[in-house]
């Protein structure tokens, strides 16, 4: 079901444990990058594992647009690509759905290509700011029309002449980043990043991994690391193999986590360190997570996590971990509501840019379940006694997928059951969410 459907109320009730063995679906950061690259370089990119939600379909239905020859049976997707500003102009506008990374990361792409283009999305993704890469790409020459607040829907008018430049970040965003190093594949010369924080690296890695020339350095005499693309690089099809979403398999960890006596093994999670920050954050918690056959996937470090439920502690999580984590903290907070002591998480202002103002969306999702709480600018604190919250409430999802997931979690724990008032966009990131839960033991369920 899309975001787009009739609402549907889903309500989690309380269950005593979770047991059993699930497998990560695919990590999305990662199937949407390798659509994206697989378009972008010569010959067949066969894709394993790739994400089937429809964030994912909609990059695949975008790049169709653009020329790229995308297939799939069963699990394996083949990807024959147009080359590096080789796309065609699309015949129609661009609809993407609830996808932010689609439309960023896309963005770099179209605005160096010599023909206009139009991007729309959901009503959420329409609220979204969409002027961090516009401006970034208008000083690469690329030209844009888009709403107030540079919201979309979204007129780019591209050029195959954009000027390399050195951008600095003003916040810590992976999709920022992307789009410009995506932009840079077509310009010649060398286009830069400087991060002043680091962010997850799946372009970079997969760059790499196709043939182009990236070159990290860290800034002289400060914090932070340059990352520089060099121009007109000529992309070699790949095989992917595409590592279990971290941020997904994060739902079944923290349910597992807050139920005594639970016993869950997560399988083929990806582990990259700038991906990882709930996992650092849970272990320090006190939680028994146990990170089993490590190994390598697609040049991603993975493991299986074995889950056994148990205590939690408040602690302190710090602000330059925010990066690692960003879209973990709504699970998070509901970890939070089930340990004993203060739970204090900083530096959350990008939370404010997401889906919906997540900030406020898991602020409000607390007060309505009864969870002690304080929500500052870019902070948020969560006040837990070790016993089970009372729960009953109705969740505002607000058409986001992550509070909808969460706030389902919280319910397998709490003394009554929650509700959210719309589940549809759960499929945009996490098909089979409710059978894999319930699969577990978990009881989600539609109201």
């Amino acid at each position: 079901m899309s975001a787009s459907t009739a609402p549907l109320k889903l309500i989690a009730h309380p269950v005593a444990r979770l047991t059993g063995k699930v497998r990560a679906p695919g990590d999305k950061s990662v199937s949407h990058r390798a659509l994206m690259f697989g378009a972008l370089a010569m010959g067949e990119t066969v894709i394993t594992g790739l994400l089937q939600g429809e964030d994912v379909l909609c990059t695949a239905a975008a790049l169709r647009a653009l020329g790229a020859d995308i297939s799939r049976e069963q699990d394996v997707w083949r990807v024959r690509g147009f080359g590096v500003g080789g796309g065609r102009e699309p015949d129609d506008v661009l609809d993407l759905g609830n996808s932010g990374t689609s439309a960023r990361l896309l963005s770099g792409i179209l605005a160096s290509h010599p023909f206009t283009s139009f991007m729309t999305g959901d009503a959420s993704l329409r609220r979204r700011p969409m002027q961090r890469v516009i401006e970034p790409l208008s000083r690469m020459g690329a030209r844009f029309q888009s709403r107030e607040g540079g919201r979309m829907p979204l007129a780019i008018v591209g050029t195959d002449e954009m000027v390399p430049i050195e951008y600095r970040l003003p916040v810590a965003s992976a999709q920022v980043k992307s789009c410009i190093l995506l932009a840079g594949l077509n310009t010649a010369g060398e286009t830069t990043v400087i991060e002043p924080q680091a962010t997850r690296d799946h372009t970079e890695r997969m760059l790499r991994h196709f043939g182009a020339e990236v070159r990290e350095a860290p800034v002289e005499g400060g914090h932070g690391k340059r990352i520089t693309v060099v121009g007109w690089p000529e992309l070699k099809a790949r095989k992917i193999a595409v590592p279990g979403d971290p941020s997904s398999a994060a739902f079944a960890v923290v349910a597992a986590c807050i139920r005594p006596d639970s016993d869950v093994l997560i399988e083929n999670v990806g582990i990259n360190p700038l991906r990882a920050g709930l996992y650092t954050t849970l272990v320090e918690m006190g939680a028994d997570i146990t990170f089993e056959n490590r190994r390598e996937v697609g040049g991603e470090p993975v493991a299986d996590l074995h889950v056994r439920g148990g205590g939690l502690t408040g602690v302190e999580v710090p602000a330059d971990r925010a990066p690692t984590m960003i879209d973990e903290y709504p699970i998070l907070a509901v970890a939070a509501a089930f340990a004993e002591g203060t739970t204090r998480m900083l530096g959350l202002a990008e939370l404010r840019a997401k889906e919906s103002d997540r900030l406020s969306s898991v602020a409000a999702g607390l007060a309505a379940n009864g969870v002690q709480h304080e929500v500052g600018a870019e902070s948020l604190t969560v006040h837990g006694t070790g016993a089970s919250p009372a729960g009953g409430g109705l969740v505002k999802t607000h058409l986001d997928h992550r509070i909808a997931m969460s706030f389902l979690v919280l319910g397998l724990g709490t003394r009554e059951p929650v509700a959210v008032d719309d589940g549809s966009p759960i499929d945009t990131s996490f098909p089979g969410f409710m059978t894999q839960m319930n699969g577990l033991g978990a009881k989600i369920e539609a109201a």
